[in-house]
Protein backbone atom coordinates (compact mmCIF):
# COMPACT_ATOMS: atom_id res chain seq x y z
CA UNK A 1 0.00 0.00 0.00
CA UNK A 2 1.49 3.23 -1.03
CA UNK A 3 2.29 5.63 1.89
CA UNK A 4 -0.17 8.57 0.57
CA UNK A 5 -3.35 5.88 0.37
CA UNK A 6 -2.35 4.41 3.72
CA UNK A 7 -2.39 7.97 5.27
CA UNK A 8 -5.86 9.00 3.79
CA UNK A 9 -6.84 5.89 4.79
CA UNK A 10 -6.10 6.65 8.64
CA UNK A 11 -7.46 10.06 8.03
CA UNK A 12 -10.79 8.55 7.00
CA UNK A 13 -11.14 5.30 9.33
CA UNK A 14 -8.97 5.66 12.16
CA UNK A 15 -8.86 9.49 13.18
CA UNK A 16 -12.62 9.53 13.63
CA UNK A 17 -12.77 6.81 15.75
CA UNK A 18 -10.20 8.85 18.55
CA UNK A 19 -11.20 11.61 20.18
CA UNK A 20 -8.36 14.14 19.98
CA UNK A 21 -5.98 12.18 17.72
CA UNK A 22 -4.14 13.31 14.70
CA UNK A 23 -0.88 12.31 12.41
CA UNK A 24 2.04 14.17 13.57
CA UNK A 25 4.99 13.19 11.05
CA UNK A 26 6.72 10.43 10.12
CA UNK A 27 9.53 8.34 11.21
CA UNK A 28 12.03 5.69 9.25
CA UNK A 29 11.58 1.95 10.23
CA UNK A 30 12.57 -1.11 9.59
CA UNK A 31 11.23 -4.99 8.86
CA UNK A 32 11.60 -6.01 12.60
CA UNK A 33 9.47 -3.30 13.85
CA UNK A 34 5.49 -3.89 14.10
CA UNK A 35 2.97 -2.78 12.00
CA UNK A 36 1.59 -1.37 15.77
CA UNK A 37 3.98 -0.26 18.32
CA UNK A 38 3.83 2.27 21.34
CA UNK A 39 5.97 5.93 20.67
CA UNK A 40 6.88 8.49 22.65
CA UNK A 41 4.71 10.98 24.79
CA UNK A 42 0.93 9.09 24.00
CA UNK A 43 1.87 7.81 20.45
CA UNK A 44 1.58 5.13 18.32
CA UNK A 45 3.59 4.39 15.31
CA UNK A 46 1.76 2.71 12.62
CA UNK A 47 2.99 1.43 8.88
CA UNK A 48 0.49 -1.19 6.58
CA UNK A 49 3.06 -4.01 6.34
CA UNK A 50 6.23 -5.09 8.41
CA UNK A 51 8.17 -4.39 5.24
CA UNK A 52 7.52 -0.59 4.92
CA UNK A 53 10.14 1.44 5.62
CA UNK A 54 8.29 3.85 7.67
CA UNK A 55 5.99 4.06 10.12
CA UNK A 56 3.42 7.54 10.39
CA UNK A 57 2.98 8.82 14.33
CA UNK A 58 -0.38 8.69 15.41
CA UNK A 59 -0.49 11.06 18.67
CA UNK A 60 -3.20 12.50 21.33
CA UNK A 61 -2.61 13.83 24.55
CA UNK A 62 -3.64 10.80 26.59
CA UNK A 63 -2.31 7.39 26.49
CA UNK A 64 -3.84 5.22 24.23
CA UNK A 65 -5.72 2.32 25.98
CA UNK A 66 -4.61 -1.41 25.75
CA UNK A 67 -8.32 -1.84 24.13
CA UNK A 68 -7.44 0.87 21.94
CA UNK A 69 -4.49 -0.38 20.70
CA UNK A 70 -6.14 -3.76 19.63
CA UNK A 71 -8.51 -2.12 18.19
CA UNK A 72 -6.22 -0.30 15.59
CA UNK A 73 -4.07 -3.63 15.37
CA UNK A 74 -7.47 -5.12 13.99
CA UNK A 75 -8.77 -2.24 11.53
CA UNK A 76 -5.43 -2.32 10.22
CA UNK A 77 -5.54 -6.22 9.06
CA UNK A 78 -8.81 -5.95 7.90
CA UNK A 79 -7.95 -3.27 5.57
CA UNK A 80 -4.71 -5.12 4.92
CA UNK A 81 -7.24 -7.79 4.03
CA UNK A 82 -9.69 -5.55 1.63
CA UNK A 83 -6.73 -4.14 -0.07
CA UNK A 84 -5.58 -7.78 -1.43
CA UNK A 85 -8.00 -7.96 -2.64
CA UNK A 86 -7.83 -5.49 -5.45
CA UNK A 87 -11.67 -4.37 -5.56
CA UNK A 88 -12.29 -1.88 -8.16
CA UNK A 89 -15.61 -0.47 -7.09
CA UNK A 90 -15.20 2.44 -4.67
CA UNK A 91 -18.42 2.19 -3.18
CA UNK A 92 -18.33 -1.82 -2.23
CA UNK A 93 -14.76 -0.84 -1.19
CA UNK A 94 -16.66 1.47 1.10
CA UNK A 95 -18.70 -0.85 2.68
CA UNK A 96 -16.11 -3.46 3.39
CA UNK A 97 -14.59 -1.11 5.21
CA UNK A 98 -17.56 0.17 7.48
CA UNK A 99 -17.81 -3.36 8.26
CA UNK A 100 -13.87 -4.07 9.13
CA UNK A 101 -14.10 -1.13 11.37
CA UNK A 102 -17.45 -2.72 13.68
CA UNK A 103 -15.90 -6.03 13.21
CA UNK A 104 -12.46 -5.05 14.18
CA UNK A 105 -14.72 -2.92 17.40
CA UNK A 106 -16.22 -6.20 18.36
CA UNK A 107 -12.68 -8.35 18.11
CA UNK A 108 -10.94 -5.72 20.82
CA UNK A 109 -13.49 -7.01 23.33
CA UNK A 110 -13.56 -10.75 22.93
CA UNK A 111 -11.35 -13.04 23.89
CA UNK A 112 -12.24 -15.70 21.58
CA UNK A 113 -12.85 -14.90 17.82
CA UNK A 114 -16.32 -17.39 18.29
CA UNK A 115 -17.39 -14.76 20.54
CA UNK A 116 -16.98 -11.75 18.09
CA UNK A 117 -19.14 -13.65 15.58
CA UNK A 118 -21.85 -14.19 18.14
CA UNK A 119 -21.34 -10.11 19.10
CA UNK A 120 -21.61 -9.38 14.99
CA UNK A 121 -24.66 -11.39 15.03
CA UNK A 122 -26.03 -9.81 17.91
CA UNK A 123 -25.59 -6.18 16.44
CA UNK A 124 -27.31 -7.58 13.29
CA UNK A 125 -30.37 -8.98 14.82
CA UNK A 126 -30.62 -5.17 16.86
CA UNK A 127 -30.03 -3.81 13.13
CA UNK A 128 -33.46 -5.29 12.37
CA UNK A 129 -34.98 -3.93 15.47
CA UNK A 130 -33.97 -0.23 14.79
CA UNK A 131 -34.99 -0.48 11.28
CA UNK A 132 -38.78 -1.15 12.59
CA UNK A 133 -41.26 -0.57 15.39
CA UNK A 134 -43.25 -2.75 17.59
CA UNK A 135 -46.89 -1.24 17.86
CA UNK A 136 -45.87 1.64 16.68
CA UNK A 137 -43.17 2.71 19.27
CA UNK A 138 -39.06 2.14 18.07
CA UNK A 139 -37.87 -0.64 20.39
CA UNK A 140 -35.22 -0.31 23.18
CA UNK A 141 -33.38 -3.48 23.49
CA UNK A 142 -29.86 -4.50 26.11
CA UNK A 143 -28.03 -7.98 26.02
CA UNK A 144 -25.26 -9.89 27.87
CA UNK A 145 -22.41 -11.67 26.51
CA UNK A 146 -20.82 -12.91 29.59
CA UNK A 147 -17.83 -14.36 28.15
CA UNK A 148 -16.95 -16.42 31.20
CA UNK A 149 -20.36 -18.54 30.58
CA UNK A 150 -20.49 -21.69 28.32
CA UNK A 151 -23.91 -23.06 28.16
CA UNK A 152 -23.15 -25.53 25.29
CA UNK A 153 -23.17 -28.86 26.72
CA UNK A 154 -26.39 -28.09 27.80
CA UNK A 155 -29.62 -29.59 26.32
CA UNK A 156 -32.84 -27.50 25.26
CA UNK A 157 -30.03 -24.65 24.41
CA UNK A 158 -31.41 -21.70 22.71
CA UNK A 159 -29.33 -19.69 20.28
CA UNK A 160 -29.55 -15.78 20.19
CA UNK A 161 -30.39 -15.40 16.59
CA UNK A 162 -33.47 -18.25 17.10
CA UNK A 163 -35.33 -15.36 19.46
CA UNK A 164 -33.94 -11.75 18.78
CA UNK A 165 -35.87 -11.87 15.67
CA UNK A 166 -39.00 -13.06 17.58
CA UNK A 167 -41.93 -10.25 18.25
CA UNK A 168 -41.72 -11.65 22.27
CA UNK A 169 -38.26 -10.43 22.21
CA UNK A 170 -39.19 -6.60 22.01
CA UNK A 171 -41.01 -6.58 25.39
CA UNK A 172 -38.22 -8.39 27.40
CA UNK A 173 -35.77 -5.77 28.16
CA UNK A 174 -36.59 -1.86 28.33
CA UNK A 175 -33.01 -1.47 26.98
CA UNK A 176 -32.10 0.41 30.73
CA UNK A 177 -32.86 -1.28 33.76
CA UNK A 178 -33.05 -5.02 32.14
CA UNK A 179 -31.80 -7.18 29.77
CA UNK A 180 -31.49 -10.88 28.16
CA UNK A 181 -28.14 -12.24 28.72
CA UNK A 182 -26.40 -14.88 26.61
CA UNK A 183 -23.14 -17.03 26.90
CA UNK A 184 -19.64 -16.65 24.86
CA UNK A 185 -21.09 -19.01 22.18
CA UNK A 186 -24.54 -16.73 21.80
CA UNK A 187 -26.81 -19.23 24.16
CA UNK A 188 -29.44 -17.95 26.04
CA UNK A 189 -28.38 -17.61 30.00
CA UNK A 190 -30.82 -15.88 31.75
CA UNK A 191 -33.19 -12.48 32.39
CA UNK A 192 -31.09 -9.36 34.33
CA UNK A 193 -32.74 -6.65 36.22
CA UNK A 194 -31.04 -4.13 37.42
CA UNK A 195 -32.66 -2.80 40.28
CA UNK A 196 -29.39 -0.57 42.35
CA UNK A 197 -26.60 1.85 40.95
CA UNK A 198 -24.61 1.17 43.81
CA UNK A 199 -20.97 -0.35 43.64
CA UNK A 200 -18.22 0.48 41.92
CA UNK A 201 -18.43 3.81 40.04
CA UNK A 202 -19.42 3.74 36.12
CA UNK A 203 -18.36 5.95 32.98
CA UNK A 204 -20.94 6.07 31.02
CA UNK A 205 -24.25 8.29 30.69
CA UNK A 206 -26.32 8.61 33.96
CA UNK A 207 -28.91 6.72 31.69
CA UNK A 208 -27.39 3.89 31.16
CA UNK A 209 -25.26 3.71 34.33
CA UNK A 210 -26.64 0.33 35.88
CA UNK A 211 -25.95 -1.31 32.46
CA UNK A 212 -22.27 0.06 32.58
CA UNK A 213 -22.27 -1.37 36.32
CA UNK A 214 -22.92 -5.07 35.16
CA UNK A 215 -20.65 -4.91 32.58
CA UNK A 216 -17.56 -6.18 34.23
CA UNK A 217 -14.17 -7.47 32.30
CA UNK A 218 -15.57 -10.60 30.98
CA UNK A 219 -19.21 -9.17 30.39
CA UNK A 220 -20.44 -7.29 27.66
CA UNK A 221 -22.95 -4.66 27.17
CA UNK A 222 -24.98 -4.29 23.75
CA UNK A 223 -27.94 -1.92 23.68
CA UNK A 224 -30.06 -0.55 21.09
CA UNK A 225 -31.72 2.88 22.10
CA UNK A 226 -35.03 3.89 21.35
CA UNK A 227 -33.40 7.03 19.08
CA UNK A 228 -31.52 3.78 17.11
CA UNK A 229 -28.66 4.09 18.37
CA UNK A 230 -25.68 0.99 19.52
CA UNK A 231 -23.92 1.28 22.71
CA UNK A 232 -21.34 -0.94 23.85
CA UNK A 233 -20.24 -1.51 27.23
CA UNK A 234 -17.25 -3.05 29.10
CA UNK A 235 -15.47 -2.71 32.28
CA UNK A 236 -18.04 -0.53 33.80
CA UNK A 237 -17.16 1.79 31.17
CA UNK A 238 -19.24 3.03 27.81
CA UNK A 239 -16.60 2.31 25.17
CA UNK A 240 -18.16 2.90 21.61
CA UNK A 241 -21.10 3.89 20.11
CA UNK A 242 -22.80 3.79 16.68
CA UNK A 243 -25.02 7.21 15.99
CA UNK A 244 -26.36 8.39 12.90
CA UNK A 245 -24.77 5.20 11.09
CA UNK A 246 -21.14 5.93 12.54
CA UNK A 247 -19.26 4.16 15.38
CA UNK A 248 -16.96 6.24 17.84
CA UNK A 249 -14.85 5.52 20.51
CA UNK A 250 -15.48 7.18 23.66
CA UNK A 251 -12.16 8.06 25.32
CA UNK A 252 -13.47 10.42 28.25
CA UNK A 253 -10.86 10.44 29.99
CA UNK A 254 -9.07 12.62 26.72
CA UNK A 255 -11.86 14.62 26.43
CA UNK A 256 -11.58 15.73 29.77
CA UNK A 257 -7.72 16.53 29.50
CA UNK A 258 -9.16 18.13 26.41
CA UNK A 259 -10.99 20.86 28.45
CA UNK A 260 -8.53 21.44 30.60
CA UNK A 261 -5.52 22.15 27.73
CA UNK A 262 -7.75 24.99 26.53
CA UNK A 263 -8.63 26.85 29.76
CA UNK A 264 -6.93 28.27 32.98
CA UNK A 265 -9.27 25.65 34.90
CA UNK A 266 -7.46 23.47 37.68
CA UNK A 267 -10.01 21.66 39.26
CA UNK A 268 -10.55 18.37 37.40
CA UNK A 269 -13.62 17.52 39.62
CA UNK A 270 -15.34 20.49 37.65
CA UNK A 271 -14.20 19.64 33.87
CA UNK A 272 -15.01 16.13 34.95
CA UNK A 273 -18.68 17.46 35.70
CA UNK A 274 -18.84 19.51 32.77
CA UNK A 275 -18.14 16.69 30.23
CA UNK A 276 -20.35 13.85 32.18
CA UNK A 277 -23.27 16.17 32.10
CA UNK A 278 -22.84 17.03 28.38
CA UNK A 279 -22.52 13.18 27.91
CA UNK A 280 -26.16 13.03 29.70
CA UNK A 281 -27.78 15.40 27.92
CA UNK A 282 -26.60 14.02 24.65
CA UNK A 283 -28.08 10.41 25.26
CA UNK A 284 -31.53 12.54 26.64
CA UNK A 285 -31.66 13.41 23.34
CA UNK A 286 -33.02 16.90 24.69
CA UNK A 287 -29.67 19.01 23.02
CA UNK A 288 -28.13 22.06 25.35
CA UNK A 289 -25.40 24.23 25.86
CA UNK A 290 -22.52 24.49 28.27
CA UNK A 291 -20.63 27.37 28.64
CA UNK A 292 -17.30 26.94 30.94
CA UNK A 293 -15.97 30.43 31.11
CA UNK A 294 -12.15 31.48 31.87
CA UNK A 295 -11.15 34.06 35.00
CA UNK A 296 -10.59 37.01 33.16
CA UNK A 297 -13.30 37.21 30.44
CA UNK A 298 -16.62 36.92 32.75
CA UNK A 299 -17.07 40.57 32.53
CA UNK A 300 -16.56 40.51 28.38
CA UNK A 301 -18.86 37.16 28.80
CA UNK A 302 -21.39 39.05 30.74
CA UNK A 303 -22.24 41.62 27.95
CA UNK A 304 -24.32 38.58 26.08
CA UNK A 305 -26.28 37.44 28.94
CA UNK A 306 -29.55 38.84 29.56
CA UNK A 307 -29.36 40.38 33.55
CA UNK A 308 -32.79 38.64 34.09
CA UNK A 309 -31.28 34.79 33.78
CA UNK A 310 -28.52 35.71 36.49
CA UNK A 311 -28.70 33.74 39.23
CA UNK A 312 -25.80 34.87 41.36
CA UNK A 313 -25.28 38.16 43.08
CA UNK A 314 -22.32 39.34 42.67
CA UNK A 315 -22.52 38.72 38.66
CA UNK A 316 -25.65 40.54 38.82
CA UNK A 317 -23.62 43.18 40.48
CA UNK A 318 -21.35 43.43 37.74
CA UNK A 319 -23.87 43.21 34.73
CA UNK A 320 -26.26 46.22 36.43
CA UNK A 321 -22.86 48.26 36.08
CA UNK A 322 -22.69 47.65 32.40
CA UNK A 323 -26.09 48.06 32.16
CA UNK A 324 -25.78 51.65 33.38
CA UNK A 325 -22.69 52.42 31.62
CA UNK A 326 -24.50 51.84 28.58
CA UNK A 327 -27.59 54.01 29.60
CA UNK A 328 -25.02 56.78 30.21
CA UNK A 329 -24.07 56.41 26.44
CA UNK A 330 -27.66 56.87 25.12
CA UNK A 331 -27.69 60.77 25.58
CA UNK A 332 -30.78 60.45 26.29
CA UNK A 333 -32.29 61.18 29.74
CA UNK A 334 -36.07 59.65 29.83
CA UNK A 335 -34.48 56.16 28.36
CA UNK A 336 -31.30 56.58 31.23
CA UNK A 337 -34.07 57.51 33.75
CA UNK A 338 -35.99 54.01 32.47
CA UNK A 339 -32.40 51.77 32.42
CA UNK A 340 -31.92 53.37 36.00
CA UNK A 341 -35.08 52.81 37.24
CA UNK A 342 -35.03 48.77 36.07
CA UNK A 343 -31.13 48.00 37.23
CA UNK A 344 -30.10 50.66 40.17
CA UNK A 345 -31.73 48.15 42.91
CA UNK A 346 -30.59 45.81 45.12
CA UNK A 347 -30.87 42.76 43.73
CA UNK A 348 -33.71 41.21 45.85
CA UNK A 349 -35.62 43.69 44.39
CA UNK A 350 -34.50 43.57 40.85
CA UNK A 351 -35.62 39.87 41.39
CA UNK A 352 -39.25 40.86 42.02
CA UNK A 353 -39.87 40.99 38.28
CA UNK A 354 -42.07 38.77 36.35
CA UNK A 355 -38.95 38.50 34.19
CA UNK A 356 -37.04 37.34 37.14
CA UNK A 357 -39.61 34.24 37.88
CA UNK A 358 -37.36 31.61 36.38
CA UNK A 359 -34.32 33.13 37.96
CA UNK A 360 -35.86 32.64 41.49
CA UNK A 361 -36.71 29.21 40.88
CA UNK A 362 -33.38 28.12 40.03
CA UNK A 363 -31.89 29.95 42.44
CA UNK A 364 -34.17 28.26 45.23
CA UNK A 365 -33.20 24.81 43.11
CA UNK A 366 -29.21 25.54 43.00
CA UNK A 367 -29.54 26.94 46.54
CA UNK A 368 -26.00 28.48 45.76
CA UNK A 369 -24.20 25.48 45.20
CA UNK A 370 -21.72 24.98 42.67
CA UNK A 371 -21.92 23.07 39.39
CA UNK A 372 -20.03 20.06 40.53
CA UNK A 373 -21.83 19.82 43.80
CA UNK A 374 -24.99 19.45 41.96
CA UNK A 375 -26.87 15.59 40.86
CA UNK A 376 -25.90 14.41 37.66
CA UNK A 377 -30.00 14.55 37.08
CA UNK A 378 -30.47 17.74 37.93
CA UNK A 379 -27.08 19.10 35.87
CA UNK A 380 -28.53 17.38 32.77
CA UNK A 381 -32.12 18.63 33.32
CA UNK A 382 -30.66 22.66 33.84
CA UNK A 383 -28.34 22.05 30.84
CA UNK A 384 -31.32 20.58 28.53
CA UNK A 385 -33.38 24.17 29.10
CA UNK A 386 -33.60 26.44 26.46
CA UNK A 387 -30.67 28.77 26.56
CA UNK A 388 -27.33 28.10 27.37
CA UNK A 389 -25.52 27.07 31.42
CA UNK A 390 -23.14 29.70 31.58
CA UNK A 391 -20.25 28.67 34.50
CA UNK A 392 -17.28 30.20 36.10
CA UNK A 393 -14.25 28.81 36.50
CA UNK A 394 -14.84 27.65 40.25
CA UNK A 395 -17.99 25.88 38.51
CA UNK A 396 -20.36 28.50 40.29
CA UNK A 397 -23.55 28.73 37.54
CA UNK A 398 -23.51 32.43 36.58
CA UNK A 399 -27.31 31.58 34.48
CA UNK A 400 -28.52 28.81 33.13
CA UNK A 401 -31.56 29.01 30.48
CA UNK A 402 -29.65 32.25 29.35
CA UNK A 403 -31.11 33.42 26.07
CA UNK A 404 -27.48 35.00 24.67
CA UNK A 405 -27.52 37.67 22.70
CA UNK A 406 -25.31 36.48 19.81
CA UNK A 407 -22.96 38.59 17.43
CA UNK A 408 -24.01 39.94 14.04
CA UNK A 409 -23.29 37.39 11.23
CA UNK A 410 -23.72 34.29 13.46
CA UNK A 411 -25.12 31.16 11.54
CA UNK A 412 -26.57 27.97 12.67
CA UNK A 413 -29.12 27.44 15.08
CA UNK A 414 -29.77 28.90 18.23
CA UNK A 415 -27.33 26.84 20.64
CA UNK A 416 -24.61 26.79 18.02
CA UNK A 417 -24.93 30.70 17.35
CA UNK A 418 -24.65 31.36 21.02
CA UNK A 419 -21.63 28.33 21.78
CA UNK A 420 -19.89 30.24 19.10
CA UNK A 421 -20.34 33.48 20.75
CA UNK A 422 -19.30 32.76 24.06
CA UNK A 423 -16.39 30.68 22.99
CA UNK A 424 -14.53 33.22 23.04
CA UNK A 425 -14.43 33.67 26.67
CA UNK A 426 -13.97 30.12 27.35
CA UNK A 427 -15.22 26.42 26.55
CA UNK A 428 -18.36 26.24 25.03
CA UNK A 429 -20.21 22.69 24.79
CA UNK A 430 -23.25 23.14 22.14
CA UNK A 431 -25.11 19.61 22.69
CA UNK A 432 -27.27 18.48 19.74
CA UNK A 433 -30.86 17.03 19.94
CA UNK A 434 -29.53 13.68 17.70
CA UNK A 435 -26.95 13.60 21.11
CA UNK A 436 -23.81 15.34 18.70
CA UNK A 437 -21.75 16.92 20.75
CA UNK A 438 -19.51 19.95 20.01
CA UNK A 439 -16.89 21.86 21.69
CA UNK A 440 -15.55 25.55 20.67
CA UNK A 441 -12.63 27.70 21.47
CA UNK A 442 -11.26 30.57 20.36
CA UNK A 443 -7.79 30.58 19.14
CA UNK A 444 -5.25 33.17 20.58
CA UNK A 445 -2.86 33.48 18.16
CA UNK A 446 -5.45 34.70 15.63
CA UNK A 447 -8.68 34.78 17.43
CA UNK A 448 -10.68 32.44 15.32
CA UNK A 449 -13.01 30.05 16.84
CA UNK A 450 -12.62 26.75 16.27
CA UNK A 451 -13.47 22.89 17.59
CA UNK A 452 -11.94 21.51 20.26
CA UNK A 453 -13.21 18.35 19.68
CA UNK A 454 -16.35 16.32 18.70
CA UNK A 455 -18.12 13.31 20.27
CA UNK A 456 -20.94 11.15 18.29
Amino acid sequence: MEKTEFYNLLQKLVLPLFTGSYIDGEEESSARDSEVALGKKNSLLLKPSKQDEYRLILKRGQAFQPFEIALIKSILAEINTIFELHLQDPNYVAILQSHAIEKSICRSLCEQEETVSVILGILNELEKWAARTYEGKRIAICTFVNQSLDLSEQTNKIYYSDVMNKDFFALLTDGEASAIEFDKKGFLNCYIQMLSKKGAPAVSPYKYEAIAKYCTEKKIGIVLTSNGDFLIFKNRTLLFAKRNGVWNVFSHEEVIQLLLSKGNYSLKGIRRSIYFTALDTSFAYTGGCIVYLSKDSIEQALTHINAHDIVMEKYFDLKKQQELEEGRKLYNYQTFSSVEKTYDVPYSIFLQQEQCYKAQALRKIIANRPFQELSRKLRQELVSMDGATVIDNDGNIIATGAIIKIEAGSEGGGRLAAAHTLAKYGIAMKISQDGNLTALYCDKKNGKIKTLFTVG
